[in-house]
């Protein structure tokens, strides 16, 4: 196949405007999403040119912190065509995550583009339905569909707290974070309790942390990752279907009977059901060593974060101390705005209308990926949004 990429998924962007007279569909983002739906696309014999603005593709997955594996499982991580080697282990780290995706891209010989960002899509101006992309380099493409697979954590964002324009402490955020190494014996604050706040405060303590405390605003639901060999990714596919209710109740009767109360520590059980914060955008927190350190008190939670004041953090309920180091898990922009802001394919979190197979009524042709945070595992639902995606656009050219 001519212009195949090299075993790392990079291909000569050079070659990009000589090769998109067949008008391709264009693919934005060399993650999982991206590469799954280019490999789907391919399986059915349509072209797919996935744009990755990085050098390399799993950019984003490359920069998580280095302890980082997924809390879902080997099996169901997988993407359309290529299963993960058992070698990986059960739940998957994230140095293998990565070399999985350049064999990905290299076994289903997808055609990849580094080193190029598409920075607008418009429908192209001869009104036939053909969409019309802006990228760096003066590139001006033209494709018969395009798939938006940016990702779900794109930009990292840290509130704009009172004070933090003139904060002289170390304020850096999660994505930053690489390893414990660097804050052995000092106090940090970590600010915010997902998944990757507290896995974050939890590695802290475990590399020697001499102080460690979590700013809660909202209490989390959290569950074990695995209880008796089952995977709460498990219980995810299982209950997603069901009436909301119903898994409120499931899921506050588990709790209680795996998941120690820790109120006296300062993390209360939420008052809100687990499936109706799911709804809301709040997935349970799997525990990966958060609770041994709350119950122990090796880490702290403590009030939210109201205002930062020269070298010091000023909490909601009043609270002043001065911590070496404050890292923001305060999650992430979809920042599409930008990108297609003037196509009202966006609700009014900045989030797509619609995803999967499903394209806006406006916009036929133009499709989403990764923007969704399910309880039955991202992954997973990558890999079926790739099929389904592929199978339309398969159907409708």
């Amino acid at each position: 196949m001519p212009n195949s990429p090299s075993p790392t998924g990079r291909t000569d962007a050079v070659a990009l405007t000589d090769r998109t007279d067949d008008r391709p569909v264009y693919v934005i983002g060399g993650g999982p999403g991206g590469l799954a739906t280019a490999a789907a696309l391919r399986a059915r014999g349509v072209r797919a040119v996935v744009l990755e603005k990085a050098d390399r593709i799993g950019a984003s997955w490359r920069g998580h912190y280095d302890r980082l594996h997924l809390h879902t499982t080997r099996r169901w991580s997988a993407l359309p065509g290529l299963r993960m080697p058992r070698k990986f282990g059960r739940w998957v780290g994230r140095d293998d995550l990565v070399r999985y995706l350049e064999k990905y891209t290299e076994h289903h010989e997808l055609e990849v583009v580094t080193g190029v960002e598409v920075t607008r899509i418009d429908p192209h101006p001869d009104g036939s339905g053909d969409w019309q992309l802006t990228a760096t380099g003066g590139r001006v493409l033209r494709g018969r569909a395009v798939v938006v697979a940016t990702g779900f954590n794109h930009t990292p964002r840290i509130p704009e707290w009172p004070g933090r324009d003139t904060f002289t402490g170390e304020l850096l955020h999660a994505a930053e974070y690489r390893n414990p190494a660097p804050y052995a014996d000092k106090d940090v604050l970590v600010v915010g309790i997902g998944n990757t706040g507290a896995e974050i405060a939890a590695d802290l303590t475990e590399g020697g942390a001499a102080r460690v405390r979590i700013a809660v605003r909202t209490a989390p639901h959290i569950v074990r990752r695995s209880t008796a060999g089952w995977p709460a990714q498990a219980t995810g596919i299982l209950v997603r279907r069901l009436p909301v209710r119903v898994v409120d109740k499931a899921g506050s009767l588990l709790a209680r009977v795996a998941v120690p109360d820790l109120s006296a520590q300062g993390l209360p059980r939420p008052e809100k059901g687990l499936y109706s914060r799911v709804r809301e955008g709040a997935i349970p927190v799997q525990d990966v060593g958060l609770i041994d350190a709350v119950k122990n008190g090796r880490v702290v939670p403590v009030a939210t974060v109201a205002s930062l004041d020269k070298d010091a953090v000023v909490l909601a309920d009043g609270t002043r101390f001065t911590p070496d180091a404050v890292i923001a898990a305060t999650g992430y922009s979809r920042a599409l705005e930008p990108l297609l802001g003037h196509l009202d394919v966006l609700d009014g979190r900045g989030r797509p209308v619609v995803h999967g197979a499903r394209t806006p009524k406006q916009a036929p042709g133009l499709y989403f990926t990764g923007f969704t945070n399910p309880i039955s595992g991202m992954l997973r639902e990558l890999a079926l949004d790739a099929e389904k995606i592929a199978k339309r656009v398969a159907r409708a050219h």
